[in-house]
């Protein structure tokens, strides 16, 4: 597993099928016989024939698993016959994950983990947004800061489960939903979360908050990073405003 590009031709010995490349974070572990997780390929041609040769060697990767497919890594596990799918957001995949690749379907799975779909609504409000402090009383995350988040239930859309947990966690009635981006998801241990964001403006700052939350405030988003939020907060938050 590699969260940096990845060139074959110095980057990995032909020999042994380990990493040589010093920047990147996989320096020292072997690939051979598993399942080779990058964003994308880059370097030289040659690297097409350098994975090849550790096809010859009998050191390639059993599988090759990227973001985006880039030509080199592509013709490259054509002419060594390495599976490869792309179209998956590798950030997901840890070191150690058990993970099943059928290149002919085009899909990965990663059956250990489980994903959960959420929403998360930005409440905005003359400039500021709204941060929420998870109580005690919550089964997860507790006195971490949110938006207004909350589970999507079976056959809900996400809007419509957006405007339920506004209303249930902080009475808004009649949200004004400014934008929506698309789901984006964050892995926490054996869990990924999938988030659904919306950006909501309100007039009234004045605001209630049920049992899921012990206080809020009202912050500028240069502030959120003085927080400690849910994992992943600070990238919605700069989606939906644009940053």
């Amino acid at each position: 597993m590699s969260s940096t590009p990845m060139s074959f031709l110095g980057g990995v010995d032909p020999s042994t099928g380990r990493v040589v490349d010093p920047e990147s974070d996989a320096n020292g572990e072997s690939i051979s016989d598993s399942v080779f997780c990058f964003p994308f390929g880059k370097g030289s041609t040659v690297g097409s024939y350098a994975m090849y040769q550790l096809k010859v060697n009998g050191r390639a990767p059993s599988a090759i698993v990227n973001d985006s497919a880039e030509p080199i890594i592509a013709t490259g596990a054509i002419i060594a016959d390495i599976p490869m799918v792309d179209g998956v957001d590798v950030t997901l995949v840890r070191a150690g994950d058990e993970v099943f690749v059928d290149a002919d379907e085009g899909f990965v799975e990663l059956p250990e983990l489980t994903e959960q779909h959420v929403v998360t609504s930005i409440v905005r409000s003359r400039g500021k947004l709204l941060l929420l402090r998870r109580s005690n009383k919550v089964g997860s995350y507790r006195g971490q800061w949110a938006g207004v988040s909350g589970f999507i239930e079976p056959h809900e859309e996400d809007r419509m489960a957006a405007r339920r947990e506004l209303a249930e966690e902080v009475m808004i009635e009649n949200p004004r939903f400014i934008r929506r981006i698309d789901p984006i998801r964050f892995r926490d241990k054996r869990m990924v979360w999938c988030v659904h964001p919306f950006l909501v403006e309100v007039k009234d700052p004045e605001i209630k908050t049920d049992w899921e939350h012990d206080c809020y405030r009202w912050i500028t988003p240069r502030e959120v990073s003085d927080y400690r939020t849910v994992p992943g907060l600070r990238q919605v938050i700069d989606k939906l405003l644009g940053a």
